[in-house]
């Protein structure tokens, strides 16, 4: 059974998360290549975001990841379709701006990406989140959507839902 992403509810969602860190005084910062910024401008679409979001990263391709701190070793180890890709551009970004939460996403949407045929898997998800000092990774399956701005939406939800249980 198909999961149901609804664009109004996705960007209450976000207005919820970007007021209770507002509220609590945590920064976030994102490192996302298959949501590219996705979830940066969610965060940003709430009034006075810019007291929690410093900043974020579109890595879209390796080179740009490695540019910002993810380790060409952890890319070449487990490809860039990873947990431990995710986890790391988790970390990278959270200290790049000395933020409470980093989030790394990297995945494939629609279409397998041609130069890693073997790891990209359409609908396959990875997620990294950093909190304080404490790493969580998780991966999810999106079933397929008919748009790439809908896997954004659907992964942007997935992404929601697993930070607000850290956060409490």
């Amino acid at each position: 059974m198909n999961k149901v992403y609804r664009e109004a509810d996705i960007r209450n969602d976000y207005k919820k998360l970007t007021n209770l860190l507002i509220e609590r005084r945590l920064t976030i910062t994102t490192m996302e290549s298959a949501t590219s910024g996705q979830i940066a401008s969610l965060i940003t679409d709430t009034e006075g975001s810019s007291a929690i979001l410093k900043g974020a990263f579109i890595t879209y391709c390796n080179e740009a990841k490695i540019m910002q701190g993810v380790s060409k070793e952890v890319i070449e180890k487990y490809s860039v379709y990873s947990k431990e890709t995710a986890i790391s551009m988790a970390k990278a970004c959270a200290k790049a701006y000395s933020a409470n939460i980093g989030i790394g996403v990297t995945g494939t949407m629609g279409n397998v990406d041609e130069k890693n045929i073997e790891a990209s898997v359409p609908g396959e998800v990875y997620i990294g989140i950093y909190v304080d000092g404490e790493i969580y990774a998780y991966d999810v399956k999106i079933e397929a959507m008919e748009t790439r701005f809908e896997y954004k939406m659907a992964v942007a939800k997935e992404i929601y839902d697993v930070l607000m249980e850290r956060l409490g």
